[in-house]
């Protein structure tokens, strides 16, 4: 691990200070980019206009002829939480906009796959739908938007994922990322595009006389519902997804929020009166990605839709109940793809420059998450493969990998199906997060394929683990309404959580917790003594190490001291 420190403009600080900001957020403000006090603004008026989001205008004309004659809609969701929550946004504000006849389909992980096939199209047919709307998937559904068609369904697009060379003919397609799209936040979630493309329809309407601007439906409530999955989705947090983001939140914070919202809080043993961007991405998120992972997301987009408080906190203490299944199964697939890895590193002169593992037990639902543990221990691009257990793909791999910075790991895919046609059966994703199916008796193949891919485009340097730090921190900083007031903020994907950094004198050590695989730490830092955990860490350290730490508020019998979440050390 390098521990390096981000640059600080000091003529950006200074200006961000002299605008108001905080002394200590002008300064980690001004590390991330951010230029002028006007970018920090959540107000609403400075969203990104919905007119430059392509196909924006088409698709509120293809809804609003829709509303007036009032045909059958469905939407066609993703199961995770961004496609949970871009359901569940579309089906609020459409009933809000008028519609009357507006029901949703989510494909089973297992059964269905990803995205909208063609038998996909023949069930939204079947339910007697006029209209197929897609959120957070569809931009590569060549096939199943072509029998959607041929089945008289019109179909409206709304995703974010990148596009292939080959478009779906769908009337209507709204993704900031297909070609000659001028809308600036190209990491928009699929949650956000959908709330753009309700913008766009209500300005539709309003221009058709259905309502004036005084009595509009508000689309405000919708914005808790973006925050979430927005976050959850790890897209990256530019000016634009941060206001969403901010509004979101500051609604929360105010109780204003859907029932489900406030169950799941509960269920977490989260605050709502003080939730922040960590909440929404390790508490709530992973509980309505559970659904998705190991029963069914339609659990997810219940609990979300219900104005009924009962019935939300039922849906989400068994949430609850699924993640915590989610947990010991991701737990138990972790500690082996570990073992086997181990046992592969050891035979090696040098590591790897990717990680591919498969075992006939691991589960499907699972997939993703243990790939990120691999990625995160080993800083290396990872994929984690499971058997399908979809009926009639029993010789299939369902697979998904995440990558670490500078390696694209969906073209690295690319890469592979040019150099081994038939090897992958379908892939898609983003830079940092990918899926694919291959055929069992391929699983080599693509292994030496891949990590053939990785060596050729990763350097020692990439290889190595950097962690990006703000520096030391001002000994008076050390207080709990600083640490409170930086969480505060919108931090996430590409707008990283403040971690700082600096030498301490360390004066005690041992190892705590069930299982005693968390070290406790006691140190000096500038003069001051201060607790300090390193969770997952039984190594002791030595007297004078350079820490890269997070800020935390630990509470015991009334009393609030500062105590340091270490992230990593340079010894």
């Amino acid at each position: 691990m390098k521990i390096v420190n981000r640059d600080v403009p000091p003529r950006v600080a200074w200006a961000l200070e002299q605008a108001g900001v905080h002394p200590l957020l002008a300064r980690l403000y001004a590390a991330r980019g951010v230029r002028s006090a006007d970018e920090l603004d959540p107000a609403l008026t400075r969203l990104l206009a919905p007119a430059t989001l392509k196909g924006a205008d088409e698709a509120a004309r293809l809804l609003a002829d829709a509303i007036a004659r009032d045909a059958h809609i469905c939407i066609v969701a993703d199961y995770d939480c961004d496609g949970a929550t871009a359901c569940a946004v579309a089906l609020r504000g459409l009933r809000l906009l008028g519609a009357r006849q507006v029901d949703y389909l989510v494909p089973d992980r297992v059964v269905d796959g990803y995205g909208l096939t063609a038998p996909i199209a023949e069930r939204v047919a079947a339910r007697g739908a006029d209209l197929l709307v897609t959120v957070d998937n569809g931009i590569a559904s060549i096939e199943g938007v072509r029998r959607a068609r041929a089945l008289g369904l019109a179909v409206l697009i709304t995703d974010h994922h990148l596009p292939a060379a080959e478009l779906p003919e769908a009337q209507a397609i709204v993704n900031p990322n297909q070609p000659g799209c001028g809308f600036e936040s190209k990491a928009i979630a699929g949650v956000g595009v959908m709330f753009y493309v309700l913008l766009a329809l209500r300005a539709e309407l309003r221009a058709r006389g259905a309502f004036d601007a005084a009595s509009q439906p508000r689309l405000e409530p919708l914005l808790p519902l973006v925050a979430l999955g927005t976050v959850a989705d790890v897209v990256r947090l530019d000016a634009n997804n941060r206001r969403l983001v901010a509004q979101g939140l500051r609604r929360v914070r105010a109780g204003h929020m859907p029932a489900g919202m406030a169950a799941l809080f509960q269920a977490a043993g989260r605050r709502a009166a003080q939730a922040t961007t960590f909440d929404f991405g390790f508490a709530l998120g992973p509980r309505i990605n559970a659904a998705g992972r190991l029963a069914d997301m339609s659990l997810g987009i219940e609990l979300l839709t219900t104005d009924d408080a009962q019935r939300a906190g039922q849906l989400a203490r068994e949430l609850d109940a699924i993640n915590r299944e989610r947990r010991e199964i991701e737990g138990g697939m972790r500690e082996q793809a570990l073992q086997v890895i181990d046992e592969r590193l050891a035979a090696l002169e040098a590591p790897s420059s990717a990680l591919c593992v498969f075992d006939e037990s691991f589960h499907e639902g699972v997939v993703g998450i243990v790939a990120s543990r691999l990625k995160d221990k080993f800083h290396r691009p990872s994929f984690v493969f499971a058997p399908s257990t979809a009926p009639g793909h029993e010789r299939e791999l369902k697979g998904s990998g995440r990558s670490v910075p500078g390696f694209h790991l969906r073209d690295a895919l690319d890469l592979v199906a040019k150099r081994h046609p038939g090897v992958l059966l379908r892939f898609g994703g983003h830079s940092m997060a990918a899926g694919c199916t291959i055929a069992a008796e391929h699983f080599a193949t693509f292994e030496r394929a891949f990590t053939e891919v990785a060596e050729q485009g990763l350097d020692a340097a990439m290889l190595t683990r950097r962690l990006e730090t703000d520096g030391p921190l001002a000994p008076e900083y050390l207080r709990a309404d600083l640490v409170e007031l930086l969480a505060g903020e919108v931090w996430g994907q590409g707008f990283a959580a403040p971690t700082f950094c600096d030498e301490v004198r360390i004066t005690s050590q041992r190892l705590v917790g069930e299982a005693r695989n968390h070290l406790q730490l006691k140190l000096e830092y500038q003069g001051q003594d201060v607790d300090a955990i390193w969770f997952s860490r039984t190594e002791p350290l030595p007297e004078r190490p350079l820490l890269a730490f997070r800020l935390d508020v630990n509470e015991w019998r009334g009393e609030r001291r500062v105590q340091l979440l270490v992230e990593g050390a340079q010894i």
